[in-house]
């Protein structure tokens, strides 16, 4: 009788979780590309990003910009398209935006507010949460081409 451990470790053809960790790679690979367009898409559109990843403990914000007008904490989503005939095999990518996903968002974008400087604060300017979705092309998954991008601007805010 095998281990249970390594049992549940097993996949389908009887390799460790190798698989697995190259599904996880290629996750993480899909989503520093999504955040890079998402960042050049702000940028083209006007806006100057401030930070990338930014931690707070366990949570993260994955883009910080601003406008004329608002400090924007930015959630990107990315998916491959879904094949043709089909609406979205995951459903859009803003979806997986949670419960939970919008608290540690929230929570993170206090914790940077927190954080600046009295003067700095004086002069903060309004905040918004927004959500960018980035779509890529099915195909070559090396080098993956961004399809759309679907900028979600006042996503969600805290209550």
């Amino acid at each position: 009788m095998k281990d249970k451990k390594l049992s549940a470790r097993l996949d389908g053809d009887g390799n460790t979780d190798k698989n697995a960790k190259n599904a996880t790679n290629a996750r993480a690979a899909h989503g520093r590309i999504g955040e890079d367009a998402a960042a050049a898409f702000l940028e083209r559109s006007g806006y100057t990003v401030k930070g990338r990843n930014v931690r707070f403990g366990r949570h993260e914000l994955d883009i910080i910009a601003e406008d004329d007008e608002y400090l924007v904490f930015v959630e990107v989503k990315t998916r491959t398209e879904a094949p043709a005939g089909c609406l979205y095999t995951y459903g859009r990518p803003a979806a997986a935006v949670n419960y939970e996903k919008k608290i540690n968002t929230v929570a993170a974008a206090n914790e940077y507010l927190r954080m600046l400087r009295a003067e700095e604060r004086a002069n903060t300017k309004r905040a918004r949460i927004d959500v960018i979705e980035v779509y890529l092309a099915r195909g070559n998954s090396d080098d993956p081409e961004i399809s759309k991008i679907n900028h979600i601007r006042n996503a969600f805010g805290a209550r």
